[in-house]
């Protein structure tokens, strides 16, 4: 096992997994199955660090950008999200996630890389779903 996990490190891991994240965004029915286990993972996970909070708006960007309700956001951002989502989801990485609390804690840390880079898009992406909401709600009444 690693020594040390740093942003340095946890940069790389991100990046070296642009291409499957790519190959995932083209391939529908894998990106089902993967929101799915994001999804369910998020939910059973005993505690959650500040970082790994940030996981749903992170998946509920990249299905609004799958389902192509979303699509302004940069292809390297949804490229970092989702290849951060695949470090996340996967129980066998740097440090494994059967590990009690170190489990995590590089997920977490990738997950942090991930959101300080693609954080001005996922503020972006927010204020798009606030106007959404309003607008609906105003063709309600």
């Amino acid at each position: 096992m690693e020594k040390q996990f740093d942003k340095k490190r946890a940069l790389k891991e991100l990046r070296s997994r642009y291409q499957k994240a790519e190959a995932l965004l083209k391939d529908d029915s894998k990106m089902e199955s993967f929101l799915e286990k994001l999804d369910k993972k998020v939910k059973w996970i005993p505690f959650m660090r500040q970082e790994l909070k940030m996981i749903p708006i992170l998946v509920s960007m990249v299905r609004s950008y799958w389902k192509k309700d979303y699509a302004r956001v940069p292809g390297r951002s949804i490229l970092a999200i989702v290849g951060a989502l695949i470090y996340f989801l996967s129980p066998l990485d740097v440090i494994p996630d059967w590990i009690p609390i170190l489990g995590q804690v590089d997920d977490a840390l990738v997950v942090a890389t991930c959101w300080k880079l693609v954080s001005k898009d996922v503020q972006n992406y927010r204020r798009w779903q606030k106007e959404r909401k309003s607008s609906a709600r105003g063709d309600r009444e």
